[in-house]
């Protein structure tokens, strides 16, 4: 059932996770992005789900075919023989943004040195739709969501041709190539990882052993 407020479009999140597609109860980052987006009122349906090496490259262009505005997937981004979640992404990208999987990389490198094994994608596909692939751990995905809150109206507006969007209160600050110099920032600055995770029983996803973003608190 979709749900949203009106106004944003659609939008899709796709987990990829052989677990999860085994038994849904173990997909704890899929409504995690849902309810994300649903909050910014985007339209979407409950996540779609495959297995680690299944069809991602069909899910997601059906999704974009479909009209999705934005698609997240989660899941897939490691280094194991089934984790493929970039390779099926990135040639539906037409343009990519790199900062954003660099960022991602960044703040989870601040808690632990595996999360540097952390591969993934972002940029702009056929139509102006924003696609990001997500780490499968409950850590990667409050991290990606953090970055996103901070630049995906921005990114959007940009795409399809409305200037500069006017951020919403609390999101981060930041400027693309074409914005002119922003603030000063000293060294050290910048956002850090999360402050509030924990660790919880189980792994959501095969690839949740490539980030150690969840520390105790």
């Amino acid at each position: 059932m979709s749900g949203g407020l009106p106004g944003r479009g659609r939008g899709a999140v796709i987990v990829v996770s052989t677990q999860a597609a085994a038994d849904i109860a173990l997909d704890t980052t899929g409504p995690v992005i849902t309810a994300w987006l649903r909050e910014r009122g985007f339209q979407l349906d409950s996540a779609v789900i495959v297995p680690d090496g299944g069809p991602i490259a069909d899910v997601v262009a059906a999704e974009l075919v479909a009209g999705a505005h934005v698609v997240i997937t989660t899941g897939g981004t490691g280094i194991t023989p089934t984790d493929r979640t970039p390779e099926a992404v990135r040639p539906l990208l037409d343009l990519e943004i790199p900062g954003i999987i660099e960022e991602l990389r960044r703040r989870g490198a601040d808690v632990g040195a595996r999360s540097l094994l952390t591969r993934g994608v972002a940029g702009i596909a056929a139509g102006g739709a924003f696609v990001v692939t997500l780490p499968g751990s409950r850590g990667g995905v409050a991290d990606g969501l953090d970055i996103l809150d901070g630049v995906l109206d921005h990114v959007l507006a940009q795409v399809h041709g409305a200037g500069h969007a006017r951020r919403r209160p609390g999101s981060g600050s930041g400027s693309d190539s074409g914005s002119g110099p922003g603030p000063d920032r000293s060294p050290g600055s910048g956002p850090g990882p999360h402050p509030d995770r924990s660790p919880g029983p189980g792994a959501a996803h095969d690839d949740d052993q490539h980030r150690a973003t969840e520390v105790p608190a």
